[in-house]
């Protein structure tokens, strides 16, 4: 997962308020039920010790989702009397979350808000294509592309003139499958798209899946849901594209443990450990910025380990006394997820989440603990 779009939790200092709300049950009963649930996760957070201004903005927010807005559920964060972020869920919460704490709870967005990749949607047809990208945070336009207008229809007729007309169709339709690709990759490249998916007829969606590079084939899948034309069946795309997410975030975690199972065992002829697990040592890593990947197994028992932090992401220690490596201020203690997470975030790193074993991922290499990476570099000692 892409962490990037957790930046603004870490440009203040905490404490933060964080709620895991379930908005998936829509009925009669839902307005008053919601606003219910709001109040009661106000509460939870006051007992917690949250100050008045930042609980009733977590309510505001609670209480007023709309249908639609988040149909799975929606995780809130607050802090100073304001919301600061709120990512719609693509899972369920199993149960409630509240906390109040000095890091912001994001180890279950993990499993929630739905793994990455971001999604590229291609809507063809004869003439062009529309883009749309697709991410945790919801979908927007990404642009489109306009192919040649004419000739674009194939005549019945026998007649030679006719044949050559029908010849010029299938030019502009091949040239055009052409453009609409090279314009695919061209946004997918400046994008980062993880997945790309091609809608439309059969027909043109095949050939633009052919014009399409090498390196993009083993990213792309097409769906006869959904089309560029007005009444296409949007609701069977989106069920498409979400199983297509869930199929490819789950052998990309099982290429991942496969990486990290080969990394933390290198070959015998002076192969580098890059990997590491356990709470001291991705504490040593983070404070070096050698993160590149995060895995995270939220169910793990080193994820609920208690860490000590400062105020920037670098700053976190196993033990207090280790204060050479927090700030002068007093520090505090944070869950190991959270304050690994924050650092990742912060340093440009990625996270994965371990499936569950027998979850269709294999069930090798997992992390000591539940919490391993992949690193940019190994210190000359090999650690």
């Amino acid at each position: 997962m892409d962490l990037s779009f957790l930046t603004p939790l870490y440009e203040r200092a905490g404490p933060w308020a964080s709620v895991y709300a379930d908005t998936s049950t829509i009925d009669e009963s839902t307005p008053e039920r919601r606003e219910l649930h709001a109040r009661q996760a106000c509460r939870d957070l006051l007992e917690q010790g949250a100050d008045e201004a930042t609980g009733y903005a977590v309510y505001d927010a609670l209480a007023s989702y709309t249908h639609g807005a988040a149909p799975a559920g929606r995780a809130v964060f607050a802090h100073g009397g304001e919301v600061v972020l709120d990512p719609p869920l693509a899972i369920r919460p199993p149960a409630p979350v509240t906390s109040w704490s000095v890091l912001p709870r994001v180890g279950p967005l993990l499993g929630l808000a739905g793994e990455e990749p971001v999604c590229l949607v291609a809507y063809i047809d004869r003439k062009g294509a529309d883009f749309e990208l697709r991410t945790t945070l919801g979908s927007r336009p990404a642009g489109q592309i306009h192919g040649e207008e004419w000739p674009l229809h194939r005549t019945a007729s026998d007649d030679w003139s006719e044949r050559h007309f029908q010849l010029k169709v299938e030019n502009t339709w091949e040239q055009n499958a052409r453009d609409i690709a090279e314009a695919l990759s061209a946004c997918q490249e400046e994008t980062r798209a993880g997945l790309v998916v091609l809608a439309g007829d059969e027909r043109e969606r095949r050939a633009v899946h052919d014009a399409l590079p090498l390196r993009l084939q083993p990213l792309t899948i097409e769906t006869h849901h959904g089309g560029r034309s007005a009444g296409a069946d949007s609701r069977l795309l989106d069920e498409d594209v979400e199983r297509a997410r869930q199929e490819h975030a789950l052998r990309h975690a099982a290429a991942e443990l496969e990486r990290f199972r080969a990394a933390r065992n290198p070959s015998a002829d002076g192969g580098i450990v890059v990997a590491a697990e356990g709470v001291p040592a991705l504490v040593d890593a983070a404070r070096e910025h050698r993160i590149s990947e995060l895995l995270v197994d939220p169910d793990g028992p080193d994820a609920a380990r208690e860490v000590w932090v400062g105020d920037e992401p670098d700053q976190l220690a196993v033990r207090r006394t280790d204060a050479r490596y927090l700030s002068e201020r007093e520090p505090h203690t944070a869950r190991a997820d959270d304050a690994l997470l924050r650092s990742a975030a912060m340093t440009g790193a990625e996270a994965v989440m371990v499936p569950p074993a027998g979850d269709d991922a294999p069930d090798i290499a997992r992390p000591a603990g539940g919490l391993g990476a992949l690193l940019r570099w190994s210190r000359p000692d090999g650690t």
